[in-house]
């Protein structure tokens, strides 16, 4: 069933997270080819003598611009690979697979039904006009009756509480922006979502201080990559050791890679951290309805009665995730406090979405009915039944993984394949599955201290991962002497 690949014959496409180590800092969530095991390296990149990574043309741009074009360059180079030769069934069928990108393919067809009908369609002088920059009353008093709905609130949430903007990404940027001064930092959980580095560093020149998790279990911990009160304080401690001022805490719920679900206690215990040292806790939850698993129980932080600080929560949203649209741009942040609410908003001005989507969200919003008896049962089930069948093909061929019902993937635990335990390693397995037409993200690409684990995205349609798993890709991962001769 499974057999082994051809040897590469082009030279293979390098992984997506930069490859040198001397001119950005380590804590660059896309990844430097560094070891994790030894102390943090605090340092902030020096703008102006990196001359390593500038092309030539680099001359027409800023020492800001040569590092957002640096991280272009370093962090996208594989998905540009990717974009070069996408798989598709009729024009590229031999094209490359993507299952390392986050995305929900499972309900376009419930999505365009949904989206065509002619409810959606209003045009009107003041959608085409300059809306409020928080968003249209309209759509913020929607998004607070949504939010109090499905998160389960004590209290009505309020709509001057809310903030829209063009998802998720502008809003760890904003909030980076006016939460911190140049050169101070959050607390993250790590492995997480490589592309907030980019997100609190590119405008707000804010820096993430890394809290290492483990996949052993030790000591209290109950589960792999466990994050405790312990490990939050002793993170602290070495930044302030080192001079680095910590201004908030990053909370990702469900965690992406993870998959993992924080218990109502455990996110009293993080903001009880946060109040003791007076820290902003931002807590992302935007695959907060992507729980396909019943026994997955998860709480929204919204859902708490008494949030121990509520002036430094703020907690966002969007439907990139939950429902399948990444591409239509729309997040949402709910604070309690009016300071940060509304500097977030004067920065909507460049993140600010047209009149036309938000009429559309506050549309889709609202379809209490559709949401619950169409949408929700059925995504829920094929996220389920794609979730079961490459638990299965993973099962069959003896690779260890982490998944528990919640997100669009799979942490999957491929250090057994690695000859060395090195993050060089892992960048050679990487470059194998894509030159076998396999795309994953690897494992530094999250800033997971240890060499080998990949996040395998598993919301796609059934033919896209059963290619996936023939011989161009899973296959490369059997022992030779299982798998037969290279082809067979």
């Amino acid at each position: 069933m499974f057999t082994l690949p051809q040897e590469e014959s082009r030279a293979p496409a390098p992984c997506p997270s930069p490859a040198s180590t001397q001119d950005l800092d380590s804590n660059y969530g896309d990844g430097l080819e560094r070891e994790r095991s030894r102390k943090p390296d605090w340092k902030l990149p020096e703008l102006c003598d990196s001359t390593t990574m500038l092309s030539p043309d680099s001359s027409y741009l800023s020492s800001r611009g040569r590092v957002i074009k640096w991280f272009w360059d370093s962090a996208e180079e594989g998905y540009r690979t990717y974009h070069m030769d996408e798989y598709d069934e009729d024009k590229n069928p031999s094209g490359i697979i993507n299952l390392g990108t986050s995305e929900n393919k499972l309900c376009f067809d419930l999505l365009s039904r949904r989206l065509s009908q002619s409810d959606m369609l209003r045009v009107e002088p003041s959608l085409l006009q300059y809306p409020d920059w928080r968003g249209h009353p309209f759509l913020r008093e929607e998004v607070a009756r949504f939010l109090s709905f499905y998160c389960k609130s004590p209290a009505p949430l309020k709509p001057e509480n809310v903030v829209v903007l063009n998802g998720c990404a502008s809003l760890f940027s904003a909030l980076a922006t006016v939460l911190c001064e140049v050169g101070e930092a959050f607390l993250i959980p790590a492995p997480y979502y490589g592309a907030i580095t980019q997100h609190v560093y590119l405008y707000g020149n804010v820096r993430l201080v890394c809290v290492y998790l483990d996949s052993e279990v030790t000591g209290l911990d109950t589960r792999p990559f466990q994050l405790t009160v312990e490990k939050l304080e002793t993170a602290l401690q070495r930044a302030n050791s080192e001079g680095v001022k910590v201004k908030g805490l990053i909370l990702i719920n469900p965690h992406n890679p993870l998959g993992d679900i924080y218990s109502p206690g455990e996110l009293r215990d993080y903001l009880e951290f946060a109040k003791r040292h007076e820290l902003h806790v931002m807590v992302d939850e935007v695959y907060m309805l992507s729980v396909f698993e019943k026994s997955a129980a998860y709480r929204s932080v919204l859902s708490l009665e008494g949030l121990p600080d509520p002036q430094r929560t703020h907690v966002m949203w969007a439907t990139s995730k939950d429902f399948g649209m990444s591409g239509l741009r729309f997040g949402t942040l709910y604070t309690e406090n009016r300071d940060v609410a509304t500097a977030v908003a004067s920065l909507c001005r460049y993140h600010g979405l047209s009149g036309l989507v938000q009429y559309q969200m506050a549309q889709l919003l609202r379809d209490r009915d559709w949401i619950n008896q169409v949408y929700l049962p059925e995504n829920h089930a094929r996220l389920k039944a794609a979730h079961s069948y490459v638990a299965g093909e993973l099962r069959a061929l003896g690779i260890p993984f982490l998944s528990r019902g919640a997100g669009f993937f799979i942490w999957v635990d491929l250090r057994k394949f690695l000859p060395e335990a090195t993050f060089k390693e892992e960048t050679l397995l990487w470059r194998r599955f894509l030159d076998n037409k396999v795309l994953l993200s690897c494992g530094k690409t999250f800033e997971c201290k240890e060499p080998g684990w990949f996040r395998l995205v598993f919301s796609d349609k059934a033919h896209r991962l059963c290619l996936a798993g023939s011989a161009t890709g899973l296959s490369l991962l059997l022992p030779r002497d299982a798998a037969g001769p290279a082809g067979a």
